[in-house]
């Protein structure tokens, strides 16, 4: 049984030419909480870079993030830190809690148009997690962090370069990310959004009068994206 997507959405969906997908906590579950590690690595880094302790880091950290947008923006910003080394340190990463999922490789593999990975992380640390998952052969290309000269999503200038970048147009695109706020400038450009939320009680369209940018919502992306584009797993 096909999930249910309003016949509008559904349409757009089918004649997509384009999918861009958000990487950490969308194309595998958040349960594996990869974060936890970045976030303490964060702090590490920060303490040392600084000269403070692991406290006041992680005090400044999550400082950064709210006025910032991200971390990284923060220390950019604020004590002028250049980012490769910072971002190389905390995406330095085990990754082995990652596994396979036959339905999601299987649904990419028959999604109509281009598979595009748009991330705040590096390149990198895509690979390893694309690698991991096996699912790299799917996707052509990777926008990261830097690709967008350190801007990171939610702010618009990160959507208007990898649509430029890309040529991809915004009107023939889908969007995934576990993020309801980095749904919102794609939703303004015209694509369809799909928040992959990490709660199965989040699961179908419209769960919030508040996130009326949010087309859809699927705590299992795999099983949502098989389901509406049905075929043998695997293929």
């Amino acid at each position: 049984m096909q999930p249910y997507v309003p016949s509008n959405i559904a349409s757009q969906l089918a004649q997509a030419r384009a999918w861009l997908f958000d990487l950490d906590n969308t194309l595998y579950p958040a349960h594996t909480d990869l974060f936890a590690q970045i976030d303490v690595r964060m702090a590490a880094y920060i303490a040392r870079y600084l000269g403070v302790s692991e406290t006041e880091a992680r005090k400044l950290q999550k400082s950064y993030w709210n006025s910032h947008g991200t971390t990284l923006n923060g220390l950019m910003a604020e004590h002028s830190m250049p980012p490769e080394p910072f971002l190389d340190f905390v995406h330095d990463i085990d990754v082995s809690a990652l596994m396979h999922d036959p339905r999601l490789d299987g649904a990419l593999s028959r999604l109509p148009g281009r598979k595009i990975i748009f991330t705040n992380g590096t390149v990198r640390h895509a690979e390893n997690v694309l690698d991991r998952l096996k699912l790299s052969h799917h996707f052509e290309c990777i926008f990261d962090i830097a690709a967008t000269g350190y801007v990171p999503k939610p702010h618009a200038g990160a959507y208007h370069h990898v649509i430029a970048a890309s040529g991809v147009r915004a009107s023939d695109a889908v969007m995934i990310d576990d993020s309801a706020k980095n749904l919102l400038p794609a939703f303004k450009l015209g694509m369809v959004t799909i928040l992959a939320a990490g709660k199965p009680e989040w699961s179908g369209p419209d769960p919030d009068p508040d996130a009326s940018h949010i087309h859809y919502v699927t705590h299992n992306l795999g099983g949502f994206l098989d389901e509406l584009f049905p075929g043998q797993s695997g293929a």
